[in-house]
């Protein structure tokens, strides 16, 4: 199968079904895309493994880097109704990206990319793929290729980060365990917070154990600082790293 490359074309134009605050409410292609330069990565399903894994996550790590290339917002696009993605969204903490419901599949349609995924039991679903679209208009697609299954190779945010700036600095992954009312946890935090630094924090009795903390850095003491793989130490250690 040859999936339509839309580059050059103006997008779709639709009125979605989204879910907010105040219930279901209808937002237009106009809304989204008029006047702004936008990323869309549209994929199988909420919930779905690599979609939650990698997919949304690595779009979200992102986002700061992709506002400072000119990106105005980043959405994540799926043929589920607007329920289901607000609750994946809430589950994720995808604060930095905007999840749109494509509930009847009109806007894939439109981009000739809704596929039949009726054997695994999904119906009709979106093809995987990333576009970058400027006022409303494709100017750049990643479409993954036409294999078995759930390919994921070009439509990643690496790689919309290449073709719009191959020089951007990528944030390290940083995490943190801490646990609730520790003091040196808080002052941990706080300096990378004053680096404008984003960190994934890890508590104690809720994401994290003991064990995992003593097998993981050899120290029962929190927090403990990971910076890009590497194990940094306490706030002592994360001020000295800095300096």
């Amino acid at each position: 199968m040859t999936f339509k490359n839309s580059e050059g074309n103006q997008i779709p134009n639709v009125t979605f079904k989204i879910v907010n605050d105040k219930g279901l409410n209808a937002v237009t292609t106009d809304e989204l895309f008029k006047n702004k330069k936008v990323i869309v990565f549209s994929l199988p399903g909420a919930y779905t493994p690599t979609c939650s894994s990698t997919h949304l996550p690595r779009y979200n790590q992102l986002a700061k880097v992709f506002e400072k290339e000119g990106v105005d917002d980043i959405i994540c696009m799926s043929v589920n109704d607007g329920f289901v993605m607000k609750a994946w969204g809430e589950a994720q903490e995808a604060a930095n990206i905007t999840l749109i419901a494509d509930g009847n599949g009109e806007f894939t349609e439109g981009m000739g990319l809704l596929v039949d995924k009726s054997d695994i039991g999904f119906g009709k679903r979106s093809w995987r793929y990333s576009m970058l679209v400027n006022n409303g208009v494709v100017e750049k697609m990643f479409i993954e290729p036409d294999k078995p299954g759930d390919p994921f190779e070009v439509s990643d945010a690496d790689t919309m980060l290449e073709y719009i700036n191959s020089d951007a600095k990528k944030p390290e992954a940083i995490s943190i365990i801490t646990k609730p009312g520790c003091p040196y946890c808080k002052k941990a935090k706080e300096l990378l917070t004053s680096k404008s630094l984003e960190f994934e924090e890890l508590i104690l009795g809720k994401d994290a154990t003991s064990v995992s903390l003593l097998a993981m850095t050899g120290s029962e003491k929190v927090p403990q600082v990971f910076i890009a793989g590497k194990l940094i130490g306490g706030s002592d250690k994360l001020e000295e790293y800095f300096s």
